[in-house]
């Protein structure tokens, strides 16, 4: 047998028990719109030009323990970016430095799901 193409990521997908809430933050947060949604599922623009898209998937019980895998958002002003994010409901967990990386800061959307914001470095695009 030989081995099958890779295979693409065409959404990042998250479990929610509010998927309005989930949906009114992260478009807010990414500015992205919504490109489908039903009760149980809503699908966001495409992360990028040729995707991956955020969708969210209705669930009965709310998020336990720690997320597996988070976004890395790449902010303007990573201080007011995360003052904004406070103010739609997020939270900040903790800032990180490291030496040779930007300082980032870990903070939880409404319902607890963790994501990172760092400031662009002055050379990048």
């Amino acid at each position: 047998m030989t081995d099958p193409a890779a295979g693409k990521v065409t959404a990042v997908m998250h479990d929610t028990d509010d998927l309005d809430g989930a949906v009114a933050f992260w478009t807010a947060v990414l500015g992205l719109e919504v490109k489908y949604r039903d009760d149980t599922y809503a699908y966001l623009s495409g992360l990028a030009p040729e995707g991956p898209h955020l969708a969210f998937q209705r669930v009965p019980e709310p998020k336990a323990g720690k997320n597996r895998l988070h976004l890395d958002l790449m902010v303007d002003d990573r201080d007011a970016f995360s003052e904004w994010v406070v103010e739609l409901g997020g939270r900040v967990i903790e800032q990180h430095e490291h030496p040779g990386w930007p300082v980032w800061i870990v903070m939880a959307d409404p319902q607890g799901n963790e994501f990172c914001i760092y400031e662009r470095p002055e050379d990048a695009a």
